[in-house]
């Protein structure tokens, strides 16, 4: 079976990252892969032990002639399935491209904002199947008018021979300037409204209160950091909040991370608390989106209302108390992502998609 994979993000994290792994799961699958990204992008490297890569001029997401090189590449490779895993672009040029060479297509989707309901009938018309990273995207396409029967959940995955090692704390201090008492809470996401920081900024001063040796660490780059820090230092806490930007290095922080929080209002599943959990760390999080796919309440952390600052403050002061029930939720964490959201298990359910699809006679469209 040939699948050609369309994924147009440049960075290596995110979704591109969950195409990698897949890439690398499928070989010796019995599927051939072959993947499009734009040029310079860096998958176009990581995946080169694994499938056939096409690196093509991409230049935005409307742009006319990345569609029509595409076209000219699937009739030139003849794949069975064509498997679309980024919005920027390969949603509107993977459809147009399945329809001219009538090829069997699959999206993935990572998101679970919302978008118009006939629209969103219309465009997933358009793939033979819809694969969402959790269940809370599902029931949101499910809501939008999509048939059930048309969207699949398939786990995002975390790569487990990468996490659980060792904390260097003695660096971990150096690197973001910390006393040995500090302890640390996290939040690892863009910085922007959705992702709800202002919410702990808010229930920051009354965390302190109890937990005066707490330290925030806000990883991440995006266009409310001006913001952001404003609101600290109206808050009385800007020497308490560390502003850490993007690190590619988290698999070396989380271990030495106390606590990650993650008040989103919106979050289609939330890799970087898959990898919080890997590592073995508690988390606080909002009960929105996939969010609850990951954290269990209780179990390997809690769950409060999306936008509610003061609900945030009680278990974040519990947990940071007690480090007996941190570490506990902290193996609970691990042994669900394990469990739940490996390589094997994200790779295995795409490709029972792929095999049900390869068995069916229907076409883009018809569905």
């Amino acid at each position: 079976m040939r699948v050609l994979h369309i994924e147009t993000g440049r960075n290596l994290y995110g979704g591109a990252l969950q195409v990698a792994y897949l890439l690398q799961g499928l070989k010796g699958s019995g599927v051939r892969s072959i993947l499009v990204c734009p040029e310079g992008s860096e998958i176009a490297q990581a995946a080169a032990g694994f499938a056939e890569v096409h690196p093509l001029p991409m230049r935005g997401e409307l742009d006319v002639l990345f569609g029509l090189r595409l076209i000219r590449l699937i009739r030139k490779v003849r794949p069975d399935l064509i498997h679309v895993h980024s919005r920027r672009g390969a949603d509107l040029w993977g459809a147009v491209a399945a329809r001219a060479t009538g090829t069997r297509a699959v999206l993935t989707r990572r998101v679970d904002n919302p978008e118009n309901a006939m629209l969103a009938r219309f465009k997933y018309r358009q793939f033979a199947r819809v694969v969402s990273i959790s269940e809370g995207i599902r029931q949101v396409l499910i809501k939008e008018g999509v048939p059930a029967r048309h969207v699949s959940c398939v786990h995002s995955a975390v790569d487990m021979a990468d996490r659980r090692q060792d904390c260097d704390r003695s660096w971990f201090r150096r690197e973001f300037g910390l006393a040995e008492s500090h302890q640390t809470v996290a939040v690892i996401a863009q910085l922007i409204p959705r992702k709800g920081h202002r919410f702990l900024i808010e229930a920051a001063p009354e965390i302190l209160e109890k937990c005066p040796e707490a330290h925030f660490l806000f990883f991440g780059k995006g266009a409310l950091r001006q913001e952001l820090e404003s609101l600290c230092a109206e808050a009385g806490i800007r020497d308490k909040v560390i502003f850490a930007g993007f690190r590619d290095d988290l698999r070396h922080i989380l271990p030495c991370i106390d606590l990650v929080v993650h008040p989103a209002l919106m979050e289609g599943l939330g890799v970087s608390l898959l990898q919080a959990a890997a590592s073995g760390v508690p988390i606080v999080g909002a009960r929105s989106g996939g969010i609850p796919e990951i954290v269990r309440d209780g179990v390997n952390g809690y769950l409060v209302p999306p936008g509610d600052a003061q609900a945030l403050i009680d278990p974040i002061s519990r947990l940071l108390s007690d480090g007996t029930l941190a570490a506990g939720f902290g193996e609970a964490g691990h042994r669900i992502v394990k469990e739940h959201f490996s390589i094997e298990a994200m790779v295995a359910g795409n490709l029972e998609i792929y095999r049900q699809l390869a068995g069916f006679s229907v076409m883009c469209g018809h569905l």
